[in-house]
């Protein structure tokens, strides 16, 4: 980063800032640490304000109109009320901690296609602000994050793109005024009838929301459109859980049950479908039975300290014939304890669902029994 003279507020001959950063490669929830350097020019000047601002680029809904816009989200004052003397330089160095659900912007050491990140210095002098350029930052996926990541590769999905939609995420703790969607394209194993699939990350310091979005095709005995699931888990959990397994689960139950698939998310201040607005209603029995299975099944990965059979790598040469049998009895025991918690959660279920038709049906017939 070089030096910028500010003309917006001085014109030629006014002094200049450079703000340098001590990596420009953070993860959310680290520091961003650095220092601003200022240089006098000509005469003396009041500094009155110096801060520093997060931006990145939003896209919005207004009606029928889709549009996208710079938006400043996080900002701290690190300095102020000094005096800057002709021809002299002053340093102030900055801490800012930033956020825990600043999305990623970078994976596997490639670009997300759609993300722009940046720092913005804002430097007010004797009335006038001089707002900089935004100076680019890369942002990477936390390890429970990149673990999630991992696994949608392992099952073959082709990243598509990346965006940052304004709004909240309805039931989810959010605290920035917008949610990131990482697009990818299904893989062919299931068959055409999902065509995309969105990956939303709201992480906290000890949590993690992941909310996946299913765009699924019309059938002849099934409605597309799109169809929600979600987990929270904590990071240790998400390190060591059996993700493809859940994610692959998880999509059989949306291709195999012919329900509704409008989800409830919130966009602009109200309930809707996330990103869209307007789509109301429940994810289906369907998809709640998913839910709540893969709950069950989180709890049940979560205990257990096998990092080292969801690393291949490792796993060659090191374990042998005995690494590969514990894989096979680790995955037994997580898909088992999966079915079982789906299978119970089905029968729940179609048991409620049973009993509300047969109240429904016994009132129908009371009535017409009556009045004959």
């Amino acid at each position: 980063m070089v030096f910028k003279q500010l003309l917006g507020a001085f014109g030629a001959g006014g002094p200049s800032v450079e703000t340098v950063v001590a990596s420009p490669v953070l993860r959310p929830g680290e520091y961003l640490r650095g220092h601003v350097r200022l240089q006098g020019g000509d005469h003396e000047v009041h500094v009155h304000r110096l801060t520093l601002g997060l931006a990145t680029r939003v896209e919005s809904e207004h009606g029928d109109h889709e549009g996208e816009h710079v938006q400043e989200f996080h900002r701290a004052e690190i300095a102020g009320g000094f005096v800057l003397g002709a021809g002299l330089a002053h340093e102030i160095p900055f801490e800012l901690p930033l956020p825990y659900e600043l999305p990623p912007t970078e994976v596997y050491g490639q670009p997300l296609h759609g993300m722009i990140m940046g720092l913005r210095t804002e430097v007010e002098i004797a009335g006038h602000v001089d707002q900089g350029d935004l100076d680019p930052l890369t942002i990477v996926p936390l390890p429970s994050q990149q673990r999630i990541l991992d696994a949608f590769a392992e099952l073959g999905f082709a990243f598509k793109g990346a965006d940052l939609e304004a709004g909240h995420i309805a039931g989810v703790h959010q605290e920035l005024p917008f949610y990131q969607e990482i697009e990818f394209f299904a893989p062919p194993q299931y068959g055409g009838r999902i065509e995309e699939v969105e990956l939303t990350f709201v992480a906290g310091p000890g949590t993690l929301a992941v909310v996946l979005e299913a765009d699924r095709r019309s059938g002849l005995l099934s409605e597309g459109g799109d169809v929600l699931g979600r987990f929270d888990v904590s990071h240790d959990q998400a390190l060591y859980m059996a993700w493809e397994h859940e994610i692959n689960m998880w999509l059989g139950a949306v291709t195999a049950h012919p329900y509704e698939g409008h989800g409830s998310h919130g966009h602009g201040g109200h309930e809707g479908h996330r990103g869209h607005g307007g789509h109301g209603g429940g994810p289906g029995w369907g998809a709640v039975a998913a839910g709540a299975a893969g709950g069950v099944a989180a709890d049940f990965v979560g205990g257990a300290v096998v990092s080292e059979l969801l690393d291949d790598d490792e796993d060659d040469g090191d374990n042998g014939d005995g690494g590969d049998a514990s894989e096979e009895i680790f995955e037994d025991a997580a898909a088992a304890a999966y079915q079982a918690a789906y299978q119970e959660a089905v029968e729940e279920a179609v048991e409620e669902a049973v009993e509300e038709a047969y109240e429904e049906a016994y009132e129908e017939a009371s009535e017409v029994f009556g009045d004959d």
